[in-house]
């Protein structure tokens, strides 16, 4: 009895305090991920105030916070968009997975911390935050720009990619064969591909059968459905967040609509426990030590991130300003990165305080990139010379347009155009055909007389009258 009683105490204060610390994070319009992350670590061994009763309870809630983050995720994206980014953002992908998940491998390397952990840190340094980014986009008002479609292309692209990751570092770090390893890597692959053909052909059937008009039964077989998927994606290895990620692509249209407004709120609270969860099981002391190469990877992976949505956005013609744009909203990390390595912790325990400071890094310095990246490569960029020529375009083609984004336009207009001529009164007497100078126009004022004989000059003896 007298544990119960501690462990809801203890959960209590937990959940009102990360209450707190997301309405603070509201108010500055940050991402709460690092306050969370603050809040584990004060509250976990060698904290401030470590806990102890309630530590089983939040374990078990911080694996269900991991596969409904997965989830809704999977909730966002039909089958066919999936295709279709898989299609189009495919080179934007490799130059994301090369510039990115390397330095996260080569640092683990250089550190001595081994193959698989450099597997894990590349996941670390590869996976940008769709909630972070998503929340910036929405803060800064770009939702409708013309790079946001390529940014959360590049998003898909590392969400879809997961789906085969996470199996892969799964069976690295349960230490099974390397023909275990490929019979797992079969049986994800298989998976994700049998998941999306019947989610192409018969995701209505799927829908339909999920579907109810009464919103407790909805939340009671989606989330039902979805635990029991991810633990027999668990049990084979293939990992639960997967599991969970597929059951997400499976339903679409309304079904999807319902089971993502009705399981955000159980989302987010499960999030922040395993936000607090991953703090818990870190020791504070152990971050100073690897403070630097954190550092440093946020500085080589925040310039690669940059480099990747400057790609992408060029890719979709997107012009300079969107391109910058574009590449400062992808460097936040978050959530993907504290599941990487909550993972590999039994592996390398370095990684873990590694891979917080890395996160409470990137976590800060996301948002500020997304806003001052594109001002800042502006101040940077050299200016036109004055006088220089002006680029042209051949008779009759289209040229790039020069507002926030690419597409054809039509030709630019010409740099100024005559003023529409005033109505005219009407006219007065011919005035003498052997006059080569305006009349004074004594009564008209300064203004008025400049006016006319501008248009005496342009337009000929006899255009109108220069007086009142």
């Amino acid at each position: 009895m007298h544990n119960t009683t501690a462990m809801l105490i203890e959960l209590g204060a937990i959940i009102l305090a990360l209450g707190i610390l997301g309405r603070l994070a509201g108010r500055v319009g940050f991402s709460p991920i690092p306050l969370y992350l603050l809040a584990g670590l004060a509250f976990g061994q060698g904290g401030i105030l470590p806990l102890q009763a309630s530590e089983e309870f939040v374990a078990t809630g911080a694996e269900i916070g991991v596969i409904l983050l997965l989830l809704l995720l999977g909730l966002e994206y039909s089958a066919s968009e999936l295709v279709t980014n898989l299609k189009t953002q495919y080179p934007s992908g490799a130059v994301d997975f090369a510039l990115n998940a390397l330095p996260g491998a080569a640092a683990a390397l250089l550190l001595g911390w081994g193959p698989v952990a450099a597997v894990a840190l590349a996941g670390v340094t590869w996976i940008s935050s769709s909630g972070v980014i998503a929340k910036v986009l929405g803060d800064l008002g770009r939702l409708g720009n013309r790079e946001t479609p390529v940014i959360l292309g590049v998003l898909v692209i590392e969400d879809l990619a997961m789906a085969v990751y996470l199996p892969i570092l799964t069976a690295l770090l349960a230490g099974v064969s390397f023909a275990g390893g490929s019979i797992t890597l079969l049986i994800s692959l298989g998976t994700v591909g049998a998941v999306l053909y019947v989610a192409l052909r018969h995701g209505r059937l799927i829908s339909r059968a999920v579907s109810s008009d009464n919103a407790e039964m909805l939340l009671l077989v989606v989330l039902g459905l979805t635990l029991l998927v991810a633990g027999i994606a668990q049990e084979l290895q293939v990992s639960a967040a997967v599991g969970a990620f597929l059951v997400g692509i499976a339903l679409s249209g309304e079904v999807a609509e319902g089971a993502s407004s009705l399981l955000t709120p159980l989302r987010d609270l499960f999030a922040a426990v395993f936000f607090v969860f991953f703090g818990l099981s870190t020791d504070p002391a152990a971050i100073p030590p690897v403070i630097v190469p954190a550092l440093i990877l946020a500085v080589v992976t925040t310039l690669s991130k940059i480099g990747t949505g400057y790609y992408a956005a060029r890719r979709a013609g997107i012009k300079p300003a969107g391109r910058w744009r574009a590449g400062g909203t992808l460097v936040a990390r978050g959530e993907f990165s504290i599941v990487i390595a909550g993972l590999a912790v039994g592996v390398e325990p370095r990684i873990g305080p590694l891979a917080t400071a890395y996160v409470l890094i990137l976590v800060i310095v996301g948002p500020l990139a997304a806003r001052w990246t594109e001002p800042i490569a502006r101040r940077l960029s050299p200016a036109r010379k004055p006088g220089a020529p002006l680029p042209t375009a051949p008779a009759g083609a289209a040229v790039r347009d020069v507002s926030d984004g690419g597409g054809a336009a039509p030709r630019r207009p010409p740099l100024w155009t005559p003023p529409p001529r005033p109505l005219r009164t009407p006219p007065a007497p011919a005035a003498d055909p052997r006059r080569t100078t305006p009349p004074p126009g004594p009564g008209l004022p300064r203004a008025g007389r400049a006016r006319g004989v501008r248009e005496w000059v342009r337009d000929g003896p006899g255009s109108g009258p220069l007086t009142r």
